[in-house]
């Protein structure tokens, strides 16, 4: 039966705001913050930056919010509105109120997000599990979805190995500092968190999720991706499997970009992110005119 997220008490949940907000002044940009009613209850929105792009919408990873693309996110908003989300059913500002009873819901969700923010069309870029949240809502919002663009993408295209399930599973029995920092020192090599930041892991680990693990889409759903799509693989990733995911796509989505970055894992955005951030920038602005071009054959 799909649950709603929450805190486990209140005492936990004045923790996780506490962490929170000792994060907030991480983020480098002018903001502005929203909480937009949604069917799924009110989702906590961070907008940052203008310009003529197309705005982008940031979903995060496991155990992240929206503040954790502060490090990223100037380079980012540099032509275009950035939304940073915390999704509904985990750990942050949002807060769940009705369960998300299957993939569809979170297209329902993303859609009615973009409503009450007033935007019609975006990209999306999603990292780890924010990548399978990304790409259930090019697959279940696909009008509202210009382009998508994953970073290590977990458990969508290829199945987790066992052998890394059974890794995660044996550091969550050992939930003490030194060993979330074995896990993070495993999972995202030659990434240093701040002090601020693992505050907030820590603290996020006081709520029970409820959106569930990604799952490997079926054939005939990554054959039915509209929007251009965008995916991004550190070679020495732990996590997924960028040789075998891209010859997944190659079969059955030829028409995604896979990038494949050697030297890095499933941390690459934090290891290499001037690199990272010119490969989406790129993509976003090719398909930035891919829009205005069609928007304008469409009123000759």
């Amino acid at each position: 039966m799909a649950r709603v997220g929450r805190f486990k008490n209140g005492a936990a949940r004045e923790t996780y705001l506490r962490a929170y907000e000792a994060m907030e002044p991480l983020w480098p940009l002018p903001s502005m913050t929203v909480d937009v009613p949604t069917a799924f209850g009110p989702t906590h929105v961070r907008q940052s930056g203008s310009g003529d792009g197309l705005p982008l919408v940031l979903l995060h990873g496991f155990g992240g919010t929206g503040l954790n693309w502060h490090d990223v996110v100037l380079g980012l908003a540099r032509d275009r509105a950035v939304y940073a989300l915390d999704t509904i059913g985990t750990a942050g500002r949002s807060v769940q109120t009705a369960p998300l009873a299957g993939d569809a819901d979170y297209g329902v969700w993303f859609a009615e997000v973009l409503d009450g923010l007033g935007l019609d069309r975006v990209h999306v870029l999603g990292e780890s599990q924010g990548a399978w949240h990304a790409t259930l809502a090019a697959v279940h919002a696909a009008d509202r979805v210009a382009s998508v663009s994953l970073i290590e993408p977990n458990g969508v295209f290829t199945k987790v190995p066992l052998r890394v399930l059974a890794k995660m599973l044996r550091f969550g029995a050992n939930q003490t500092d030194a060993g979330w920092r074995r896990m993070t020192d495993w999972l995202t090599p030659g990434v240093t968190l701040t002090d601020l930041e693992w505050a907030c892991l820590k603290a996020a680990q006081g709520y029970r999720p409820s959106g569930g693990w990604a799952r490997p889409f079926k054939d005939a759903e990554l054959e039915s991706l509209a929007p251009p799509v965008l995916v991004i693989f550190g070679a020495e990733s732990v996590i997924a499997e960028p040789v075998a995911a891209r010859r997944r796509l190659a079969e059955h989505l030829p028409s995604a970009e896979v990038e494949i970055f050697t030297g890095v894992g499933h941390g690459l955005r934090g290891q290499i992110p001037e690199q990272i951030i010119e490969r989406i920038v790129a993509f976003l602005a090719l398909h930035d005119r891919a829009v205005h071009d069609s928007a304008a054959h469409r009123e000759r």
